[in-house]
């Protein structure tokens, strides 16, 4: 009997649905609306429909976002920078592997909520209105060291042996076995290890905006609608931070499809 796959579209809405009527559900019984205030610790799927297209504050969003998609595409572009150097670094230094590995684990071991406390009074906020946070960029590029270190250094061991023993017959040096055959055979992986690094990047530079001294960005916005107790502005909030990381990782996984067609099963 052939079974019929659920195609990946539908699995996400599917999805998406699910969780919808659920929150509506726990918004309805669960977390009701606070007795002899207005405040509502979940505010219904129809009312943050309100507050973002009735009430118009979806116009203002990308104002909003600007500064803090900056910030995370900078730390993104830093932190993966030198997470490549370090699997560079381990394939042509096998010994330095232990070191550099620690060093992973260790970017993503710390406690980053007090390292952004500590970068907001080393490196502060934005350096002008608008511009993104300093702070929010070290933590963004902090927070995409260890998955792209470990996805790298694992794709760039999964080179074939004959190839290698090929190239190194003819002459080559380690620097010509990493440019012809081990970046080749590491590409899915390290596009891998990119593609998960979106969303975290965008997560660590939201939370460096919330951290630091910042008149513009997610966070601000987020400090703002608390001290306002408005739940339906932050629960706004939170659901476009949602749909920004999630069309980010849907295009970079767009150009893995396109950079690495085999990886799908697709003809070159």
């Amino acid at each position: 009997m052939t079974r019929t796959r659920i195609p990946g579209w539908l699995a996400g809405v599917i999805g998406g649905v699910a969780l919808i009527l659920i929150w509506w559900v726990f918004s309805l019984t669960a977390f009701q609306q606070q007795e002899g205030t207005t405040f509502t610790p979940v505010p219904s799927p129809l009312a943050v429909f309100d507050w973002l297209f009735v009430q118009g504050n979806i116009a203002g969003a990308w104002s909003v976002f600007a500064p803090t998609l900056a910030a995370a595409g900078i730390g993104y572009l830093w932190g993966n920078g030198i997470a490549l150097v370090l699997a560079t670094v381990v394939l042509l230094f096998p010994k330095a592997e232990t070191v550099i590995t620690q060093i992973a684990v260790v970017s993503y071991c710390l406690p980053i909520v007090a390292i952004g406390g500590i970068s907001v009074v080393v490196l502060g906020g934005a350096k002008s209105p608008g511009a993104p946070s300093a702070t929010a960029i070290f933590l963004a590029a902090l927070v995409c060291v260890f998955t792209t270190v470990v996805g790298s250094i694992l794709g760039f061991k999964a080179a074939d042996r004959s190839a290698l023993d090929v190239v190194r017959v003819y002459g080559g040096s380690r620097w010509t076995q990493l440019r012809k055959v081990r970046l080749i055979a590491a590409l899915p992986s390290i596009l891998n290890a990119l593609q998960i690094a979106v969303p975290t990047a965008f997560l660590g530079a939201v939370l460096g905006e919330y951290l630091g001294a910042i008149t513009a960005g997610v966070g601000p916005t987020l400090i703002r609608l608390q001290g306002q107790l408005d739940s339906a502005g932050v629960w706004s909030v939170f659901l476009l931070c949602a749909v920004f990381a999630l069309a980010a990782y849907g295009i970079v996984g767009l150009i893995i499809r396109l950079v690495t067609p085999w990886v799908a099963g697709k003809a070159v």
